[in-house]
């Protein structure tokens, strides 16, 4: 996600790019190899890490080593990187968006709890647990999903050679498979990925 977050569970967008920023500038630092271990998050946290990630290959390059899981957003952060290295089983790809919406009106209504909103507009309070969406909603929040996701896989392909037919399903995908439809490059792990950044910054020297 966005911001300083930086505990078990979540780690920041400002955390990551501060990472990448100063080993990019670090005249010490060859390359640099991001260890990816993460289901996803949101869009616009992504959105940041790969500001800074762009900034730093243009200093040297970058390397992604993918660990359990690199999906959804994580993987739209790796998809930016020189070469990505993942292990057979990883689980990555799982490109898409989704915007999940809980209506709890019946159940508070059986329970006898009552709810009144007071808005300035019609869709203030769209997403209340308290009702459901309306088919206007509806449609509003598919456009917005559907543009995200528009953003977000016109990136990936542009960034990488695959073909959108293969990963627009939002399925995840094998590392062992990612290699032939192009979402990964390499199968190794982390040490296999910094091997490989030490040839890449030897040739690019």
């Amino acid at each position: 996600m966005t911001g300083e977050a930086a505990d078990a569970d979540t780690i920041g967008s400002e955390v990551v790019g501060k990472e990448l920023r100063v080993a990019a500038d670090d005249p010490m630092v060859e390359a640099i190899v991001l260890r990816v271990n993460s289901p996803g998050g949101t869009p616009a946290g992504a959105q940041e890490i790969i500001r800074d990630l762009d900034y730093a290959k243009t200093k040297k390059p970058v390397i992604v080593s993918m660990g359990d899981i690199a999906t959804s957003a994580a993987y739209y952060v790796s998809a930016h990187a020189d070469r990505i290295y993942a292990d057979p089983d990883t689980f990555t790809a799982g490109i898409g968006v989704i915007w999940k919406f809980e209506d709890i009106s019946r159940f508070n209504e059986k329970e006898g709890y009552n709810f009144s909103a007071i808005k300035s507009g019609s869709k203030k309070d769209m997403g209340s647990t308290s009702r459901p969406l309306t088919e206007e909603e509806q449609v509003y929040a598919q456009k917005i999903v559907d543009d995200s996701f528009e953003n977000f896989i016109s990136d990936v392909i542009a960034q990488r050679k695959i073909t959108r037919s293969d990963i627009e399903d939002g399925r995840v995908i094998r590392g062992a498979d990612a290699i032939r439809l192009h979402v990964v490059d390499e199968i190794g792990n982390l040490n296999d990925a910094i091997a490989g950044a030490k040839t890449m910054s030897g040739s690019r020297s």
